[in-house]
């Protein structure tokens, strides 16, 4: 295939590509951006395989091949609850893309370079192989703290903040021996070092990191991601690729400042790791609950006329998204105004909330971000509570020790009744109790989400 029509090809995905976020960027639009992408990600495929500089079609064959077969098996099988930590594995892919290719870059025999041009090539190795040892290592913790394996709470070290500091002025030290150095054998030692520290980096910052401010990690490690794409695409002098890794690491970027902004978090305090904890002792909640069953539940649904629901991750571990879907339509056919309250961070994912909506066919003219319900929770009649725990947690507010503390939250409880459906009073991923709870407005619907609801629909048939 000609030059010119490989540079043509790349242009129309990486426009593709353009057209993709855009796409995504809303529900009524994401089902079009997804196929923009997958089509954009098969001509950069075909044009770069049909290019004159590329020969091993059989190595090719033999990667492509089983990575479309175990994507394929795995994309059918995740559930919706284990989106976040497929995502998170994905960016440690992509992460250990960027170490190997590094290492193979820099060990290619036909880069015979010199003086300022072989300085150039070995900083884009070095620098792409930390961005990816970073984003390798704390993908994978990410990975463990979001499937289970390790706890969310978060691990802070005695001057974690020095010790982040010590690791990056000794990567940075390291960088200008690698560049400096005479010898391969010796080079090699100092990439490889670096690539050890840059990877306790990733593990230290996230482990740091409590379980309450995950979706914002996830997020930060898309962006990390997207850098580590675009320094493997400096290093094979791929254009496509530099543009798809700016695409993804400056949208991740955007996407972590604004869910920074919903957590009442410093930016940078997310990419030093160690936030979401707090100095002192979170006060503990004293009351008790009011149960209430499904046949209250009913009437109090039928009386209301304006009524909220807030959906978290417990909605999605249940199911609970269609047969809630057609109680709100329900609800609306008898008159009542029905209305979806999404916190930037509710679930585990970005839009983990919109997304399982969308799936239950939810209309999007009812799906509200927070900042445009809380000022409507006073004239309310009834919240109804969906899994959800440290979104709606009073205490972000009014206990300045709580590792929540600052964090933006749907003030639901302002509204004349809340109903909160849980299997138990047990805690929300921050670990922290919810005084929300054991307030005199709030009942509390025990029990599995999706059987609620299930009954809460058949009563309204029946």
């Amino acid at each position: 295939m000609a030059d010119n029509i490989v540079t043509v090809a790349y242009i129309c995905s990486a426009i593709l590509f353009i057209l993709s976020l855009a796409g995504l960027s809303t529900p009524e639009t994401a089902r079009r951006g997804i196929i923009f992408g997958v089509i954009g990600m098969a001509i950069a495929l075909l044009a770069t395989a049909g290019s004159h500089e590329f020969s091993g079609y059989g190595m090719l064959a033999l990667a492509i091949v089983p990575a479309v077969a175990i994507g394929a098996f795995l994309a059918a099988r995740v559930k919706m609850t284990e989106m976040p930590e497929l995502v998170a594995i994905l960016h440690s892919f992509v992460g250990a893309a960027a170490v190997l290719v590094g290492f193979a870059t820099y060990f290619n025999p036909e880069n015979q370079l010199a003086g300022i041009e072989r300085i150039i090539h070995d900083v884009e190795v070095y620098i792409g192989v930390c961005i990816g040892s970073i984003t390798f290592t704390g993908s994978v913790i990410a990975f463990a703290k979001l499937r289970g394996i390790m706890s969310g709470s978060p691990l802070t070290l005695p001057g974690r903040h020095l010790l982040n500091l010590a690791m990056l002025l000794g990567t940075i030290v390291l960088g200008i021996a690698f560049a400096r150095a005479e010898t391969t054998s010796s080079a090699i030692i100092m990439l490889l070092i670096a690539t050890v520290i840059t990877g306790v980096v990733g593990v230290h910052m996230v482990m740091a990191i409590g379980g309450a401010d995950m979706p914002v990690v996830v997020s930060m490690l898309n962006s990390y991601s997207g850098w580590a794409a675009a320094a493997a695409g400096f290093m094979l002098s791929n254009d496509l690729l530099i543009i798809t890794g700016a695409l993804v690491g400056s949208s991740g970027a955007i996407l972590s400042i604004i869910m920074c902004r919903g957590m009442n978090r410093s930016f940078i305090s997310v990419i030093l790791g160690g936030f979401g904890t707090a100095s002192g002792k979170a006060a503990v909640v004293e009351g008790e609950a009011i149960p209430i069953e499904v046949d209250e539940t009913v009437e109090l649904l039928k009386q209301a006329k304006k009524i909220v629901i807030i959906p978290g991750y417990g909605m999605a571990v249940a199911q609970a998204q269609h047969a809630l879907a057609h109680v709100t339509e329900i609800l609306r056919d008898k008159g009542a105004d029905v209305k979806f309250a999404i916190h930037p961070v509710a679930g585990r994912l970005p839009g983990h909330m919109n997304v399982l909506l969308a799936e239950a066919r939810v209309p999007y003219d009812i799906v509200h971000e927070m900042e445009d319900v809380n000022a409507d929770f006073d004239q309310t009649d009834v919240v109804l509570v969906i899994g959800a725990n440290d979104i709606v947690n009073p205490s972000a507010l009014d206990d300045p020790n709580s590792p929540i503390a600052g964090m933006p939250v749907l003030e639901c409880w302002h509204a004349k009744t809340v109903i909160v459906m849980k299997r138990s009073m047990a805690s929300g991923y921050a670990g922290i109790g919810n005084p929300l709870f054991v307030r005199s407005n709030t009942r509390m619907l025990f029990g599995d989400a999706k059987k609620n609801v299930d009954a809460i629909l058949a009563a309204y048939r029946d």
